[in-house]
């Protein structure tokens, strides 16, 4: 048996992961001494709740290679095969404590994948390869083709503050000042794993429409593209976005996934995600 199993780096909540037969690890939030499981010990709201109650920014941490072990062992035991996909290795350490804690299981055949990705992409991922995997295809292929499909991932995101990268130290006291003076709202992209600035729009609607005219660009076939958008439930400019898709692309069907926490510490919780594949 292929087992697949993920991380809440994904969005998807613990009950969507379990109804799909994914298995699953969390990511560790980390508010001053106190350390939060984001699967059962915190969730999104919970999170920002706190959020805006702490002093402090919190922090991540990747899950201990512990928390992989008694699923290697349990794979084992039952002569079962496996396939982790996880978020980039350049902004996580899920690959690195997955693959230690495989080093106790010689023989044990687990595929780790580094998507160079981090949010819904990765959910999409979990559900084509537990698809593969439940329609009979071999091992080899199922990592085959998520590895092919990872190719044609695309994500772009508008944070609403500048605020957390500078707090993450991804931008300097300086230009955080003078995003602020300016409202600049920076359009972020992935590539090659790494987060890095697009390009700067002077406000969150032009930055959203303009990510729409970047999709409609990369995006020739909206079906099949598997799009999703990651923010928080309540977030205000969800109507604007659901009427640009229906003007844009003719369907108000968008799925959305909340973001995990381990996005928003970085981010922001009033950040916005927008995921899809090329064709």
């Amino acid at each position: 048996m292929i087992r697949i199993f993920g991380d809440t780096t994904s969005g998807l909540t613990l009950d969507q992961a379990k109804e799909l037969g994914i298995e699953y690890i969390p990511q560790l939030i980390i508010f001053g001494e106190e350390t939060y499981r984001d699967d059962t010990e915190i969730d999104s709201e919970t999170f920002v709740k706190k959020l805006k109650e702490s002093a402090v920014l919190p922090k991540t941490a990747a899950p201990p290679p512990s928390l992989y072990t008694p699923i290697y062992q349990d794979m084992m035991e039952k002569g079962d095969s496996g396939i982790v996909i996880c978020p980039s290795s350049l902004l996580s350490g899920t690959v690195r404590s997955a693959t230690t804690a495989l080093e106790d299981f010689p023989g044990l055949d687990v595929r780790i994948i580094d998507t160079k990705q981090i949010g819904a992409n990765q959910a999409v991922l979990l559900k084509l390869a537990k698809q593969w995997a439940d329609e009979g295809k071999s091992l080899d292929e199922v990592e085959r083709l998520v590895n092919e499909k990872i190719t044609h991932a695309k994500l772009y995101a508008v944070v609403d503050t500048l605020e957390y990268l500078y707090k993450g130290g991804r931008i300097g006291g300086a230009s955080k000042l003078l995003g602020e003076i300016l409202q600049i709202k920076p359009i972020l992209y992935l590539n090659e794993g790494r987060v890095e600035s697009f390009e700067k729009q002077r406000t969150k609607k032009k930055a959203l429409a303009r990510i729409i005219e970047l999709i409609k660009n990369d995006c020739k076939d909206y079906e099949n593209a598997y799009f999703t958008f990651g923010t928080t439930a309540d977030n205000p400019d969800i109507p604007f976005l659901k009427q640009e898709f229906r003007e844009n692309f003719g369907t108000e069907n968008i799925p959305m996934l909340n973001l995990p926490p381990g996005i928003m510490v970085h981010a922001g919780p009033a950040t916005i995600i927008f995921s899809f594949f090329t064709e």
